[in-house]
């Protein structure tokens, strides 16, 4: 062990020790580390530390952990836990700034940790590009709120500014309550409680929640009262039937009097001669709250990676993933030797009998040796490849994902497609993300228009073509540099990108199909989401999974890079870095060719 990783092992168990101390939980010890990682928790993942302000995030994140564990007690959590999900978001930062105040007036060096990471984040967020209320998340302006006047810490003028947008709103609500949180700080169950009703009674979400809520009552009502009265079981199940139609036909993008198109360009002439593709959802009268809306198609674009920058560039940025694949160069060989071999060993083994050279057939030397006139049998080994499987990765290229998360997405790109490919399957990559940050033209339209309530998707499409299923990796290869060019990376609209790709998976001739999706947790928008529900993409992307999942032939994987996605997908894994493709991909994709029938 060199001195490095040695410093390294010393340091977790310095972290143990104090989530032990700090949490009174002595039963802690290494090999829980599995499980703390499960719950998206990654104190002990300290592998990739680079510099002094990652350690100082590790122990922050531990202190913070070691205080929820010793403060929070999450039956009074779930039972004061607002029923709006907007409301639930601000709750959590509530609660996480609750045992964290307590834990700074504890000890000292919990406060020196905590306020040293809070400011750093602080200083270190891009704000240059808010110039309105409408540029700033209300999560993030409600965590420098509770920060600056529960932890009193001081923000900077950029800070100032973000918060000054929102500031009058929760002054409005929580300035007379300020000093009964403060001194309830050690009372959960009475802070939980207050918190909870302030946050309910809030009037920027009650306009839109109770509205919401109202509308959808009166229409299950009525719903109810029709069904009643007109209908017979018959017509109820046909009725049933007419849904499940409507909720597959919104998945494949398909109606008569609405349909959303994003323009396809440059696609393969051999593969798709259609110049423009299916998306997402219909429209209706009568929304609820229920169904996802999209403002405008308009702007949205499809694109082959190749077309967004010049040759020179892209050949630029492929050499830098070059580079970062060269650390990893014997895991990827490897890597790719091991997992052919495992899915080539999947494949159902069959034999020609009665040949006169081969393998010499054992089982019919019997009646050689009851009749010796009788001539040996050889056999030989059919040559049987995955001819019939397809497999879509889908990638996310938001602003998240920058730095060293896109990067493992494009090194995992890489590395699968060139495994696959060996074993004879056809491999397809695909990035998502917008052209804009806040909306881009469709926000600006929107503007123009009256800002309609409620008006969905709100913000400008861009789909990345980086290889087609149809196209050897060695000539899509430069491609994949262009995720690391950081322009690229804006906001991430993770249900109609499944959609997508969904709909041009379809469209294969392949008997097998697959689509992985590489992501970094949830999806954001911050235009989208500021003009309608908190959780109004994620309720989406939920609905286009569980119909895949439960309605399609169309098998689909989640790898969450740093987060777990299950809670979206019901076949997802979670990675921290490349190291942990070898076992991660081989187990996963493995399982996958082992046997279609278990996954519906």
């Amino acid at each position: 062990m060199n001195k490095e990783d040695n410093f390294k092992e010393k340091f977790k168990e310095a972290l143990i020790s104090t989530l032990k101390v700090i949490s009174d939980d002595y039963k802690i010890n290494e090999n829980e580390n599995k499980n703390l990682k499960s719950k998206n928790f990654n104190f002990l993942e300290i592998d990739n530390i680079k510099n002094k302000q990652d350690y100082n995030k590790i122990r922050a994140e531990t202190d913070s952990e070691a205080l929820k564990r010793k403060f929070s007690n999450n039956n009074i959590y779930q039972k004061n836990s607002p029923s709006n999900s907007s409301c639930k978001l601000l709750y959590n930062i509530s609660e996480k700034i609750r045992y964290e105040v307590l834990g700074t007036k504890m000890l000292k060096g919990i406060s020196r940790n905590l306020k040293n990471n809070y400011s750093f984040k602080i200083l270190n967020k891009k704000k240059d590009h808010i110039k309105s209320k409408e540029d700033v998340e209300i999560s993030e302006a409600f965590e420098l709120y509770m920060l600056k006047n529960f932890m009193e810490i001081k923000l900077d003028s950029l800070s100032e500014k973000t918060l000054s947008y929102w500031e009058k709103d929760f002054n409005n609500s929580f300035k007379n309550h300020i000093k009964y949180l403060s001194n309830n700080l050690e009372n959960q169950d009475s802070y939980n409680s207050k918190f909870s009703e302030i946050l309910q009674n809030m009037e920027i979400f009650d306009s839109e929640k109770n509205e919401d809520e109202k509308k959808t009552e009166e229409e299950n009502k009525q719903d109810e009262n029709n069904s009643n009265k007109n209908e017979s079981n018959e017509s109820s199940k046909s009725e049933e039937s007419s849904q499940d139609d409507s909720l597959k036909e919104g998945v494949d993008g398909i109606d008569d009097n609405n349909e959303f198109r994003l323009d396809e360009q440059l696609l393969d002439a051999d593969s798709e001669s259609d110049s423009s593709e299916n998306i997402i959802q219909k429209s209706k009268s009568g929304i609820s709250d229920k169904e996802y809306k999209i403002f405008t198609t308009e702007f949205d674009e499809i694109a082959k990676a190749e077309t967004l920058e010049n040759q020179e560039e892209i050949i630029k940025l492929r050499k830098n993933l070059d580079q970062q694949l060269t650390n990893f160069q014997n895991l990827i060989t490897k890597l790719a030797n091991k997992l052919q071999r495992q899915l080539l060993a999947k494949q159902n083994r069959s034999w020609d009998f009665d040949l006169e050279e081969g393998l010499l057939d054992s089982s019919k030397l019997p009646r050689v040796i009851i009749d010796p006139y009788n001539s040996l049998s050889f056999k030989k080994e059919k040559d049987l490849e995955f001819k019939d499987t397809v497999v879509t990765l889908l990638i996310d290229n938001s602003g998240s994902m920058r730095g060293r998360p896109i990067t493992i997405a494009a090194i995992c790109a890489d590395i699968l497609s060139r495994t696959l490919e060996r074993c004879s399957v056809k491999v397809e990559i695909l990035g998502f993300t917008t052209k804009n940050w806040k909306g881009g033209k469709s926000r600006e339209d929107w503007n123009k228009k009256g800002k309609q309530k409620f008006p969905g998707r709100l913000n400008d499409l861009r789909h990345i073509i980086y290889k087609s299923a149809d196209t050897h990796w060695r000539q899509s290869k430069k491609n994949l540099g262009l995720m690391l060019k950081e322009g690229l990376l804006k906001e991430n609209i993770d249900g109609e990108a499944i959609t997508w790709a969904f709909n041009r998976l379809n469209k294969r001739k392949e008997e097998r199909k697959i689509l992985m999706v590489i992501s970094d947790g949830a999806p954001v928008d911050d235009s989208t989401l500021s003009v309608n529900s908190g959780d109004y993409l994620e309720k989406h992307l939920k609905k286009i999974v569980k119909f895949i999942e439960n309605n399609s032939q169309i098998e689909i994987l989640a790898i969450g890079i740093g987060h777990d996605v299950s809670r979206y997908y019901q076949k997802a894994i979670k990675i921290t870095d490349v190291q942990e493709l070898g076992d991660v991909m081989i187990s996963q994709l493995s399982g996958l060719f082992e046997n279609k029938k278990k996954f519906h």
